[in-house]
């Protein structure tokens, strides 16, 4: 094998780019290694592990790391390297009238002069040490805006909510993954059809969990506020939960809001709930002794007057590894999530086991989320050699286009190893990925699939415990 490695000084460019730039260059033949990625530590680690010499290096240094079968091999996967970051850096350039903005503040008047008419809301996807200037950008613009980004110290956090405040628009974030407002998705937003539910969620994955089973059950949404994961902590104290209560409260689209957090803190649940709206409020507030999200939504479903569905699962295959073949010997959980609340709601659950939430800001610092690159969850679904893995498969726009492509033989090789695998599918009949091929690719390939975090939280501690697997989804308190 041949190595090239090279750390290219004060060159950035996005993760998800440069994902798919490694995956390009992995696909190349004779290439058994490429790793294009900024040179945080996390990812200088991951290459050193790898077996790769890596001189220092900062992290708003590019990090290639390449290693092929020959020396032909090295040179032809430099050159598609050169050529596709020569592309992006072309995309920036050409006639002045054709460049995009570049502030958030002419973006938003840019806005204005096209036909598209005026801006309400700003995305902003930035690291994380720019977004406080990016965001406070928009809001002296007069506008509403989502954080996408994640590490933003959170003093920066409560300065731009009570500016927010004062101007008069919402901040959704940061850390805010999954919005939809009016029918936009913004982020990782699932296909939602339209209806009287409004969702003001502190949590991304955990929102998505809501209102894909809102949407399995025939029922839709209004808008879905992301407010950051932080929002209801006692440092940020509710500060854009409250705007957002208040605002659906106010909207006449909105005949019921649903509340979605992580565990918050109790003081901030106790003054979210008594906000005194004239809406009516079910939360789906994580914790012990709380509902989970399943029940949380099933309450929902009752408010509205309608029956809770059964929520589609595929069980394992006769014979999979940790159903009848396991012959009852338990065995150690291990959850590998993408989505924080997820992963909170099923450790809390299954009570037991080691849970790790590749969607933390330890993980994602230079890299791409795990909902788009799940390459540090299959290298941890590859390293189990027994007992059960519990992991998230999180669908919507902005998410892996085909997640079951990676994922489905990872999870037939671990089955072979004798590795019980089960799967929460988050997502919806309308989703680009196909819930149900999805479904079925994974089903296939040896896991047992649910569209309930919860049933499946469950399942993998019946499996893990050696007792007997609960027959169907069985919702109730935590």
């Amino acid at each position: 094998m041949n190595d090239l490695v090279e750390v290219r000084a004060g060159i950035y460019h996005d993760s998800v780019s440069l994902m798919r730039v490694s995956q390009a260059l992995a696909a190349l033949p004779g290439v058994a290694v490429a790793i294009v990625a900024m040179a945080t530590e996390l990812n200088v680690g991951l290459a050193r592990d790898a077996g790769f010499a890596v001189p220092p290096a900062t992290p708003g240094d590019l990090l290639v790391a390449i290693r092929a079968a020959s020396d032909e091999a090295v040179r032809e996967a430099a050159a598609e390297l050169e050529r596709r970051l020569a592309a992006r850096e072309a995309a920036g350039t050409g006639p002045r009238e054709d460049r995009p903005p570049r502030t958030t503040r002419s973006a938003v008047r840019a806005a204005a002069r096209s036909a598209a008419g005026e801006a309400t809301v700003a995305l902003v996807s930035v690291p994380g040490e720019y977004a406080f200037l990016e965001a406070a950008d928009a809001v002296e613009a007069g506008v509403s805006v989502m954080i996408f980004s994640d590490n933003v110290p959170v003093e920066q956090e409560i300065l731009l909510k009570d500016r927010a405040r004062e101007k008069g628009v919402l901040v959704m974030g940061p850390d805010c993954g999954t919005a939809v407002i009016g029918g936009a998705g913004l982020g990782f937003a699932n296909v939602l059809r339209p209806g009287p539910v409004g969702v003001v969620a502190a949590s991304g994955t955990g929102a998505q969990q809501v209102t894909s089973l809102l949407d399995l059950a025939g029922v839709g949404v209004s808008h879905l506020l992301g407010v950051g994961g932080r929002d209801l902590s006692a440092e940020v104290g509710g500060r854009s939960a409250i705007q957002a209560l208040r605002a659906l409260d106010a909207d006449p689209a909105t005949e019921l809001i649903v509340l979605v957090s992580k565990p918050p803190a109790p003081e901030v649940a106790r003054a979210v709930r008594d906000l005194g709206l004239g809406t009516k409020v079910v939360t789906a507030l994580l914790g012990p002794g709380q509902d989970d999200l399943t029940a949380a939504v099933e309450k929902v479903l009752g408010a509205l007057g309608r029956e809770a569905p059964e929520w589609p699962s595929w069980p394992a295959p006769a014979g999979a590894a940790g159903e009848e073949a396991r012959g009852g010997e338990g065995g150690p959980l291990r959850g590998l999530y993408s989505g924080g609340t997820l992963c909170a709601e099923a450790a809390i659950i299954a009570g037991t086991g080691e849970f790790t939430d590749f969607g933390d800001d330890a993980y994602t610092r230079g890299r791409a989320h795990p909902m788009i690159d799940p390459a540090l969850r299959l290298e941890a679904l590859d390293a189990a050699e027994s007992g059960v893995v519990l992991l998230d498969v999180v669908l919507g726009h902005g998410a892996d286009p085909d997640p079951s492509a990676r994922l489905a033989p990872a999870v037939a090789r671990a089955c072979g190893r004798g590795v019980a695998v089960v799967v929460a599918l988050i997502g919806t009949d309308g989703d680009p990925q196909g819930l149900g091929g999805q479904a079925a690719r994974l089903n296939e390939a040896g896991a047992a699939v649910f569209t309930s975090n919860a049933a499946a939280a469950r399942h993998a501690r019946d499996l893990a415990t050696a007792t007997r697997p609960s027959p169907g989804p069985q919702m109730g308190a935590l």
